[in-house]
């Protein structure tokens, strides 16, 4: 297909002409013919980017957040990649919300690129989909890519896998639930934001949170508690700064390399899983499983031998 990929001229992408940078992220996002193509050609200029993850339940002003460090990175002269993903649309199977409506006070920047994205039922709340378009944005030439998920509780917790940095965003009404709160959003925060702190409870809820990471098991790096009132911009140069301050402790101990050797090992497994699937679920397999089901449900074969069965018959290509 010359005329796609001559659409998808990946020097305009390492340009950062946004464009290029709108259709490849389309590509990539529609899975269309040319989208693994298309990745390949920009893995090599990927990895300069930092990515930073903004998750935490609905409500919190995650988008709030997201907008204000932007713009604190604009005045720092950095180029800025915004990838918001949003609950799928039912009807559409595109992103419900649309982030990219509150955060009016970049969209119109040059420097900085938006992207809202479809969950697609990923439960995780980001969708490998997602992941790529973060590496299109990385060829771009972005300095930092900020990627907001779902707020959807623990089943987020992605985020930390395809972050160097996670911000968990709460707000003071959280401080009921912060003491049940589950280990997972506790265990993947390099720092915790408290936003619209200037509502009653906010002590208390960070206090609450700082009990909380006392019982954390040590290490090296102090999971921080900032306060923050992102609607008025304030504490977002803290965050900032603790970001900041993250980002080289990551580097002098050499905890970014690690974090980002098992985000490649994860996402090859993921690709191997995936490829797996499609080459074997032929419609000769989808009939024999049609068949075997009927034996597992009058217990003459149980799921594993039945799933024995199958691969007995599955010899992978290449």
């Amino acid at each position: 297909m010359p005329g796609r990929t001559d659409i998808l001229n990946v020097e305009k992408l390492f340009s950062g002409e946004r464009i290029a940078i709108a259709r490849a992220i389309s590509e990539v996002e529609n899975e269309s013919p040319i989208a693994e193509k298309l990745l390949r050609s920009i893995f090599p200029r990927t990895g300069n980017s930092y990515r930073i993850g903004i998750t935490g339940p609905p409500g919190a002003g995650k988008s709030t957040i997201t907008n204000r460090l932007a713009l604190h990175y604009r005045k720092s002269g950095l180029q800025v990649g915004i990838i918001a993903v949003d609950p799928t649309s039912p009807f559409t199977g595109g992103a419900l919300l649309g982030d990219r409506v509150r955060m009016t006070d970049v969209d119109l920047d040059s420097g900085v690129f938006i992207r809202s994205m479809a969950s697609r039922g990923s439960l995780g709340g980001l969708s490998r989909r997602a992941v790529e378009a973060a590496d299109v944005l990385d060829s771009a030439g972005k300095d930092v890519i900020i990627m907001e998920t779902v707020g959807v509780g623990q089943s987020e917790l992605d985020i930390a896998g395809a972050a160097d940095t996670t911000a968990v965003v709460l707000v003071p009404e959280s401080g009921d639930s912060i003491q049940a709160m589950k280990a997972g959003l506790v265990e993947i925060a390099d720092l915790f934001v408290l936003n619209k702190a200037d509502r009653a409870g906010a002590d208390q809820a960070v206090m609450s949170l700082q009990m909380i990471l006392n019982f954390r098991a040590t290490e090296d790096w102090q999971v921080g508690v900032l306060k923050a009132v992102a609607s008025e911009g304030k504490g977002i140069e803290e965050v900032a700064g603790k970001i900041a301050e993250h980002r080289r402790f990551m580097e002098r101990t050499g905890a970014l390399e690690v974090r980002r050797r098992a985000r490649l090992e994860r996402r090859i497994r993921d690709l191997v899983s995936d490829r797996l699937r499609v080459d074997f679920w032929t419609p000769e397999r989808e009939a024999m499983l049609a068949g075997i089901v009927g034996d597992t449900m009058a217990r003459r074969m149980s799921p594993y031998d039945a799933a024995g069965v199958l691969l007995g018959q599955f010899t992978p290509q290449g």
